[in-house]
C-alpha cells in the first residue's frame, strides 16, 4: 500500500536505539507497504545526518532517544523533512503527550505497547492520508500554553537540518569546538550557524535557545524530570 502520492518505492526512517524493536518494526511495515526501502538510526543526531543525504517518505520515531527527550526531537525532524510522513511510536504515552505530537506536525501517535494488528491499522490508516490516535485520546481545549508551544513549534520548524544538529549538539553542552570537530566543519562556521539559529528563535543567547527547546520536551510536558 503505497502512501498519498508515492509512486517510487517508499522510503522509510525508523528511529529507535533497541534494535530488536526496530526489526518487528522493520517486519510490520513491510507487510504494509510493498517492498520499502528501510533505513534505521538510533539517534536523533544519526537521523538528522541521514535526511539531510536522502529525504525518507516516512519517518517512525521514538521520543526517547539518548541524545534527545520528548517532542523536541519531532520538531526538529520536521523542520528537516517536511514533506515526510512522522508517526511517533512511544512507551511515553496520555493524553497531553498525544496532543502535542500531533501539534508538532506528525500524522499518529502509537503507543509502543500495542498490539501487532493495530500496529498495522495504524499505518494503513496513515497510508490513506488519514491521522491516527490511539482510541482513548481526547482533543484538549485551546490554551494559553498551547498557543506558546505552537508558537515555539513554529520557530524550531524554521531551522535547516544543519541548524536543527547543532541545536541538539548545543543542548548537550557542547561547545563551538567540540560542535566543529563532530560535523568536521570550521567553527567559524558553527559561530554562523548559532547567530542564524538564535535569530531564528527570537532568543540573545545559547542558553535561551536551549530553555527554548526543552520547553516542547516531553519533560516541560508532562512535569516529569
Amino acid at each position: 500500500m503505497p502512501l498519498i502520492g508515492e509512486t517510487n518505492e517508499l522510503k522509510l526512517l525508523l528511529i529507535d536505539d533497541h534494535p530488536l524493536f526496530c526489526d518487528a518494526m522493520a517486519m510490520t511495515v513491510g507487510e504494509i507497504f510493498d517492498a520499502p526501502m528501510i533505513r534505521t538510526a538510533s539517534t536523533l543526531n544519526e537521523a538528522l545526518l541521514q535526511v539531510t543525504r536522502s529525504l525518507p517518505d516516512l519517518i517512525v520515531l521514538d521520543l526517547n532517544l539518548p541524545d534527545v527527550d520528548g517532542v523536541d526531537g519531532l520538531i526538529r525532524l520536521r523542520g528537516a523533512a517536511p514533506d515526510a510522513k512522522i508517526v511517533v511510536v512511544s512507551s511515553i504515552s496520555d493524553n497531553r503527550v498525544t496532543s502535542s505530537v500531533l501539534d508538532a506536525g506528525a500524522v499518529g501517535f502509537v503507543p509502543k505497547g500495542s498490539p501487532r494488528d493495530e500496529l498495522v491499522r495504524a499505518f494503513q490508516i496513515v497510508a490513506d492520508g488519514e491521522i491516527y490516535t490511539p482510541e482513548d485520546f481526547v482533543v484538549p481545549q485551546g490554551d494559553c500554553l498551547a498557543q506558546e508551544h505552537h508558537s515555539i513549534v513554529e520557530k524550531l520548524t524554521s531551522l535547516t537540518p544543519q541548524q536543527s544538529v547543532i541545536l541538539n549538539l548545543i543542548c548537550e553542552g557542547k561547545l563551538n569546538k567540540q560542535i566543529a570537530y563532530d560535523l568536521s566543519i570550521a567553527e567559524t562556521t558553527v559561530k554562523a550557524h548559532l547567530t542564524a539559529i538564535m535569530r531564528k528563535l527570537g532568543v540573545q543567547n545559547r542558553t535561551q535557545a536551549v530553555l527554548l527547546a526543552k520547553k516542547v520536551s516531553y519533560a516541560s510536558l508532562s512535569g516529569e524530570g
